[in-house]
């Protein structure tokens, strides 16, 4: 693993823990987080079976550094966002392993949208998510405004982000907004529980189940089923797939590669 200077990476029996490291400015993110981010991302996804990306602290990220590069006035809020966000996100989007935010705080404006833009949110009760954007005049972005409708629907996402109101991380799970909220206590074992199952499983399954599930939106109905006899055809010859079988036949737990 790499040396960083905003990030951490760790890699422990295929699970790649990426912790954002700026805890006395809550992880805020700055031109060298991003860069780091998506190095780590792009490398970690060459090894590990599964990627977790977390906060060092008590936030997980409290969203753009807006002191970083001088006056905010002058920032150049489009090319940061074209330049710097977009290949973030899309090392996280696109990223051929399973992705779990582990969200261990609060979650504040493209810092929420960085933890949505993972496969799994699990929370922390002491988190929330804020989509702080309007508070300062600005739109929600980095992929809010892509993931807010269809994670937490048309109604709860315009809310959000014209409000600007925190939403509890029980909120966000009950909303369908985030895959689960649990108690502080335990927390951590957990999520390294979750990642540990994904870990273990059928890797190339899983790189399946993602593009389809994230496909959907561009897809009808018959392109949809195309696509999911495609993707099932080429599990359907995968060693895991004979592997789950001959463990349901015997009646124990399969052993998969992840091949």
């Amino acid at each position: 693993m790499k040396d960083y200077q905003t990030i951490t990476l760790e890699m422990i029996e295929g699970v790649a823990v990426l912790c954002l490291n700026r805890a006395d400015k809550m992880n805020a993110l700055n031109t060298q987080m991003r860069a780091e981010i998506t190095d780590a991302m792009t490398h970690a996804a060459r090894e590990a079976r599964v990627i977790v990306l977390t906060g060092k602290g008590k936030a997980f990220c409290s969203g753009q550094d807006l002191s970083d590069g001088g006056n905010a006035a002058t920032l150049d809020l489009e090319r940061v966002l074209r330049e710097e966000y977009v290949p973030m996100l899309r090392a996280i989007t696109e990223c051929p392993v399973p992705t779990i935010s582990a969200v261990n705080g609060p979650a504040a404006g493209a810092g929420a949208n960085l933890a949505l833009s993972a496969d799994v949110v699990i929370a922390t009760e002491a988190a929330y998510f804020l989509q702080a954007f309007t508070r300062i005049g600005l739109i929600p972005d980095a992929g809010g405004t892509w993931a807010l409708p269809r994670q937490m629907g048309m109604a709860k996402a315009m809310g959000a982000a014209l409000f600007a109101e925190p939403i509890s991380a029980r909120q966000a799970s009950d909303w369908g907004m985030i895959w689960e909220c649990v108690s502080e206590e335990g927390f951590e074992a957990h999520w390294q529980a979750r990642a540990a199952h994904l870990a273990k499983g059928p890797t190339q399954t899983y790189r399946a189940v993602k593009q389809a599930i994230r496909g959907t939106w561009d897809n009808t109905m018959d392109q949809q089923l195309d696509l999911e006899a495609k993707l099932q055809g080429t599990c359907g010859q995968s060693r895991d797939f004979q592997e789950g079988v001959m463990a349901f036949l015997e009646k124990r737990p399969a052993r998969f590669e992840g091949r």
